[in-house]
C-alpha cells in the first residue's frame, strides 16, 4: 500500500505543477484577448459619426479646409472703383500730337484715375508732370525686334502693342484688379466702365470686349476677337497669365496681322473664351454715326472709337474733340448711366414717332413706327470696306426712311443742365433743329405736318438714375409733354419727359394710337 500511496503523491505533484503553470498562461491569454476586443471595437466606432468632442473637433476641420475656397469665391469683393484700375493706351508718336486731345477729354488726372500711354519714342510730354499735361504718364515700349514678323500687308508695331498689357503688368502696381487696353483715339466713359466690370469678379480670368460692326472684319480676324480700338479688359490672375506665356506665344504666331489677333491667339491657347459686351464699340464704319448711336443698345455705354474717319459727333462742333468735349461737360457729369439710351414715344396730336438718344440726339418723323424698327440702326454709315451694302454688318440694320415722308428731322444737343424741381432733381436738356446745308426736304403727300417746318426745338426732362444698370435692362419709356400745335407762331418746343417706365403702363404704340385717336 505504500507503493501505491507514493504513485498518487507524485501523480498529484505533477499535476499541481501543470495547473500552476497553465494558470498565467491563461491570464495573460485573457488579457490579451480582452485587449484585442477592446482595440477592435475604438477601431470601429472611429468609422463611424463621432460622439467625442475631440473627434468631432478633426471632422469639422477637415471639412472646413474642403469649403474654405468655394466660401472665398461665393463671398462678393468690395466695389471695384477707378483706383483698381490701371490704363494701357496705345500710340503712336506720328499722330501723338492730335489723338492726345481726344485723352484728355476723357483722363481724370491729379491721381483720380491710373495708366499709362505706351509710345514707340519720346515726345514732348514724355518729361513732363501729368497735372501739367493732363495726361497718363508715359512710357516707352520695350525693343520687340527679336519677334518675327511675316505678314505682308501689316506693321511690326502690333508686337509692341500686344505685349502693353504684360509690360503694365510687370509694373507691380498694387491692388489693380483689372487691365484695361485701349488706343489713343478711344475714348472710354470711366463710370460706364465700372458698371461693367463690377458685374464679374476680378479674381477670375476674364477677357471682356465686343467685336468690329463689319461682318467682313469679323470673319478676316475672328468673332472670339476684343477689337483694341474699341477697348477691352483683363483681369488680374489673367493678366498674370498672359505675362508668363506671351512671349513665347508671340514667336508661335508671326503671320497673324494686328496686336488684338495676337492676343487673341493667347487667350485661346490659355482657354479663355471673350466675353463680350455691347457698350465696347469698334466703329469700324465710316460716315455719320448718328445712325448708331441713336439706336445704342440697352447696355452702358463704354466707349467709342475711330472719331477720326467718321463726322465729328455735332455737326458744327470747330474740332471732333470739341464734339466729345460737349457730351462729357454736359450728360456725362449730369448721368452717365443713361448717356445715349434710347426711349421711344408718340405724338399723338401730331401723329410724330419720336426717338431720344439721351444726351445726344432726337429724331422726330411723320406717322407711327414701331419700337422695332426704331431700335434698328438707321444706315447714315458705310461699311469698314466702303460698301454700302446692308448685308455687310454683323447687326441689322435699316434705311433711314422707308418713304420719303418718313425721313425724320434731326435735333443734336445744344444745352444741358440740372434744375431743382418738388420732384427732386432733373436734367434738362435742350435739343436743336439742325439741317444739312442746302438740305430740301422730299415732297411728301401724308396729311401729317413736317416736323422739319413745325418744330424748332425740344426739351427733355430726365431725372439721373445711377442704378439703371442695377436693374435688368429695359428700355427707358418716355411721354411728350407738350408739343406744338398747327398754326402756332413763333419758336415752337416739344417737352418730353424721360424715365423709368410706369407699372401697367400701356405699350408704347398703343399709348400713341390712343393719344392720335383723340
Amino acid at each position: 500500500m505504500k507503493g501505491g500511496g507514493g504513485k498518487e503523491t507524485v501523480t498529484a505533484s505533477f499535476l499541481r505543477f501543470l495547473l500552476l503553470l497553465l494558470l498565467p498562461l491563461t491570464a495573460l491569454y485573457f488579457f490579451y484577448t480582452l485587449h484585442l476586443l477592446l482595440t477592435s471595437a475604438s477601431s470601429a466606432a472611429s468609422s463611424c459619426p463621432p460622439d467625442d468632442s475631440a473627434g468631432s473637433s478633426l471632422s469639422v476641420s477637415r471639412l472646413s479646409a474642403n469649403l474654405t475656397p468655394h466660401v472665398a469665391a461665393a463671398t462678393p469683393p468690395a466695389a471695384t472703383t477707378l483706383q483698381h484700375v490701371v490704363f494701357g493706351i496705345a500710340a503712336s508718336s506720328r499722330f501723338w500730337d492730335k489723338r492726345k486731345e481726344y485723352i484728355k477729354v476723357w483722363w481724370r488726372p491729379r491721381g483720380a484715375m491710373r495708366g499709362y500711354v505706351w509710345l514707340d519714342r519720346e515726345v514732348r510730354e514724355s518729361n513732363m508732370s501729368t497735372a501739367r499735361t493732363g495726361l497718363p504718364a508715359i512710357r516707352i515700349s520695350s525693343d520687340t525686334s527679336a519677334f518675327p514678323y511675316t505678314h505682308r500687308r501689316g506693321h511690326r508695331s502690333a508686337i509692341r502693342i500686344s505685349r502693353i498689357v504684360s509690360e503694365t503688368f510687370r509694373l507691380g502696381l498694387p491692388g489693380v484688379r483689372w487691365f484695361v487696353m485701349g488706343d489713343d483715339d478711344t475714348v472710354f466713359f470711366p463710370d460706364n466702365l465700372l458698371t461693367v466690370l463690377n458685374k464679374f469678379d476680378h479674381r477670375q480670368p476674364y477677357y471682356i470686349g465686343s467685336l468690329s460692326e463689319s461682318h467682313l472684319q469679323n470673319i478676316y480676324f475672328s468673332y472670339g476677337m476684343a477689337y483694341g480700338g474699341g477697348g477691352f479688359a483683363i483681369s488680374r490672375p489673367l493678366a498674370e497669365a498672359l505675362a508668363r506665356m506671351q512671349d513665347g506665344c508671340l514667336r508661335r504666331y508671326p503671320a497673324l496681322y494686328g496686336s488684338d489677333d495676337r492676343i487673341q491667339a493667347c487667350m485661346a491657347e490659355l482657354g479663355v473664351p471673350l466675353t463680350k459686351h455691347p457698350g465696347f464699340h469698334q466703329y469700324d464704319v465710316y460716315g455719320d454715326l448718328l445712325g448708331l448711336l441713336a439706336s445704342h443698345p440697352v447696355a452702358p455705354l463704354v466707349t467709342l472709337h475711330h472719331l477720326d474717319v467718321v463726322k465729328p459727333l455735332f455737326p458744327g462742333a470747330r474740332s471732333r474733340p470739341a464734339a466729345v468735349r460737349r457730351l462729357f461737360d454736359g450728360p456725362v457729369k449730369l448721368d452717365s448711366a443713361g448717356v445715349m439710351q434710347q426711349s421711344i414715344c408718340y405724338d399723338g396730336a401730331n401723329r410724330w414717332t419720336v426717338s431720344v438718344a439721351w444726351g445726344f440726339a432726337v429724331l422726330v418723323a411723320r406717322g407711327i413706327m414701331s419700337p422695332r424698327e426704331m431700335e434698328m440702326p438707321a444706315r447714315t454709315f458705310l461699311n469698314w470696306y466702303r460698301r454700302a451694302d446692308y448685308t455687310a454688318y454683323a447687326f441689322n440694320t435699316r434705311p433711314l426712311a422707308r418713304s420719303p415722308c418718313q425721313k425724320p428731322a434731326v435735333y443734336y444737343l445744344s444745352t444741358a443742365r440740372r434744375a431743382d424741381g418738388r420732384g427732386g432733381e432733373t436734367t434738362v436738356t435742350r435739343y436743336e433743329r439742325w439741317r444739312h446745308p442746302n438740305e430740301t426736304r422730299p415732297a411728301c403727300r401724308w396729311d401729317i405736318t413736317d416736323p422739319d417746318a413745325h418744330l424748332d426745338h425740344v426739351v427733355v426732362l430726365k431725372k439721373p438714375d445711377p442704378g439703371l444698370w442695377d436693374r435688368s435692362p429695359r428700355r427707358n419709356c418716355c411721354r411728350v409733354l407738350s408739343s406744338p400745335k398747327e398754326g402756332e407762331k413763333g419758336e415752337k418746343t416739344m417737352t418730353i419727359d424721360v424715365g423709368v417706365c410706369r407699372e401697367g403702363e400701356f405699350s408704347q404704340v398703343d399709348a400713341g394710337k390712343a393719344s392720335s385717336a383723340k
